[in-house]
């Protein structure tokens, strides 16, 4: 039906007839001269129709954005004044001779131009008119073009491309499985997976050395603008490896993968322990574009009547920290504003110290909690700061965790205000994990799943669960977690220690037998990496929201306005699969 796609056509197409087939982007009528831009995938070019051509003009002067064409015309060079260097067709223009109209359209919801100022409910509605936007399908190249890089350097490799299931048993990533009732097996289900973790592992016990996958996966989660209920990840396990070994590996894949679909040369990966990110920037996925760090100033407090900082400063589990904000660029409404913003993270305040001249002394500064503080210790602050005239020191003191939360999240929300987030990539690595961590009733849950290796032996474990760590390691580009991975436990023993030691000896005997089965058959040592697909095109096409690189994403209820989906099933095939409602649907369940 055309000789050439729409975005092709350069000056080496002059004086060729061509066919063309795609979309009217635009109609313009100047002078009885009719211009359509047209559009596919591959770009837009512009046909003339002019009255001489009786027939085709008529044709052309019905048409309207969105119609489906097939056009007919030669190929010129645009006249002198009238090229468009922002198109990739901007030197010639096609003169139009014949018009077909394939396919009319209705007038579109929203304009599909490179800026749709739609809102999201609409464009989520007619997903399928909001993908022929230029800007859309761009971003879908770019997705493509990402999974051809990490297909073609995995291969290179000399990984296989192994498919898992995606009907299986409850996974233990910390979300909530999505449930698949069996009509086989009444009062039985499947799951969804929310990973292939436990398959991968499986099949380096299979003897399958290096596998990789691109694989759908699913979490019945709250979503936020980097989250969805279904998305991709970059799957790979391999046998005989070192930590070093897989980060190496995910660190080639991923300076590949810049520079095939952007052109950047990414530089040498960071590495930072776990302790160090938290300590430095209150994060274990810090934004390393951002130069603000967090400073230590407990020692500093434990001495003092302010029981605000003192509190903390002693107690084991507290942190009192001091972030300098470099700049006189804050106004008093901007420091009650961050005063709420840390309050949504747990912070019962935001203490600061203005300096406004440092050489005078207290009286050069402005706060109302110098009065709490010996001015020895206020001056040794600044110091350790290394504040300067014009600087703001705010202090954060609780709790560990909150504090972590609350001044991790001010030192980027500081960075974006004040315009301290540079440009570009900054990639890193963070590892020297805890194996565990302490759940909210007392009990013990893994950081990254039950499967990691620690660091430590069996009664090392068992005596201090707490303290182990794992031999895990994530990958971290400005400010998202875009991979985790770890060696895994590959002897029966360790396995079982680590169920023992999170309180779950019997029910992960019952659950996982299958693998403690499999464990005790010459497993090897092995490990592996599963990063983010979505995340990571996200990052490339400059998208705000991991939506926005998918081509039918959910909303934020997890719910599809297209399809209206999830939707109602009917009594026969809620009897087929031994289900009774309690209740109609939307309702809330009577019992």
């Amino acid at each position: 039906m055309r000789s050439y796609p729409c975005g092709v056509l350069n000056s080496a197409h002059i004086g060729e007839t061509v066919v063309l087939a795609g979309w009217v982007h635009r109609r313009r009528d100047h002078g009885g001269v009719i211009f359509l831009d047209v559009r596919d995938r591959t770009g837009i070019v512009q046909v003339v129709y002019d009255p001489d051509a009786e027939e085709s003009f008529q044709a052309a002067d019905r048409v309207r954005s969105e119609y489906v064409l097939q056009m007919t015309g030669r190929v010129r060079r645009r006249q002198a004044g009238a090229e468009n260097p922002n198109m990739a067709t901007g030197e010639i223009e096609v003169l139009g001779a014949g018009l077909e109209v394939l396919n009319p359209s209705a007038t579109p919801p929203f304009g599909l131009d490179e800026h749709s100022d739609a809102g999201e409910d609409v464009r989520l509605r007619y997903r399928y008119l909001d993908l022929r936007r230029p800007e859309m399908q761009e971003r879908l190249r770019i997705r493509a073009r990402a999974a051809s890089a990490v297909r073609g350097y995995l291969e290179e490799q000399g990984y296989w491309e192994i498919e898992t299931p995606t009907l299986s048993r409850p996974t233990p990533e910390g979300a909530r499985d999505y449930l698949v009732p069996s009509r086989t097996h009444p009062g039985h289900f499947f799951a969804l997976p929310q990973s292939p973790q436990i398959y991968k592992q499986l099949l380096m016990m299979s003897g399958m050395d290096r596998y990789y996958q691109i694989a759908r996966c699913y979490r019945d989660e709250d979503l936020r603008h980097d989250r969805q209920p279904e998305f991709t990840q970059i799957d790979i396990e391999a046998s005989f490896v070192s930590e070093q070994d897989v980060m190496d590996l995910a660190e080639g894949m991923i300076k590949r993968l810049f520079r095939a679909v952007k052109g950047v040369e990414l530089g040498d990966f960071p590495v930072l322990t776990f302790d160090e990110a938290m300590g430095r920037y209150g994060s274990d996925k810090p934004d390393l574009r951002n130069p603000l760090e967090l400073t230590d100033i407990g020692d500093l407090m434990a001495a003092v009547e302010f029981k605000v900082f003192r509190g903390p400063a002693q107690d084991p589990q507290g942190r009192v920290v001091a972030l300098k904000a470099p700049g006189d660029s804050l106004s008093r409404k901007a420091i009650d504003d961050l005063t709420s913003f840390v309050g949504r993270y747990g912070a019962k305040g935001l203490a600061y110290i203005k300096v406004n001249e440092l050489d005078a002394g207290t009286a050069g500064l402005q706060s109302p909690i110098l009065k709490f503080l010996p001015d020895g210790i206020v001056r040794q602050v600044l110091e350790r700061c290394a504040a300067v005239n014009g600087d703001i020191v705010f202090f954060g003191a609780g709790p560990a965790s909150v504090v972590n939360d609350s001044m991790g999240a001010l030192r980027v929300e500081l960075g974006r205000l004040l315009g301290l987030t540079g440009e570009g990539f900054a990639p890193l690595w963070v590892v020297g994990w805890p194996l565990f961590e302490a759940t909210a009733d007392g009990g013990i849950d893994a950081v990254h799943h039950q499967f990691t290796r620690p660091t430590c032996n069996i009664e090392e474990l068992l005596a201090a669960p707490l303290r182990a760590r794992a031999a895990a390691y994530d990958l971290v580009l400005n400010g998202y977690e875009v991979g985790g991975g770890s060696l895994r436990i590959h002897t029966e023993a360790m396995q079982k220690a680590v169920f023992e030691a999170m309180g779950i000896a019997r029910e992960g005997a019952v659950k996982f037998g299958f693998l403690l089965d499999a464990l005790r058959y010459g497993c090897p040592p092995h490990g592996g990496i599963a990063l983010g697909f979505d995340r990571l095109v996200m990052l490339l096409a400059d998208a705000a929201a991991i939506r926005d690189v998918i081509a039918f994403p959910k909303t934020q209820s997890a719910a599809c306005l297209m399809m209206a989906a999830p939707g109602e099933a009917d009594e026969r095939q809620l009897r087929e699969l031994h289900i009774r409602l309690h209740g109609k649907a939307g309702d809330k369940a009577t019992g």
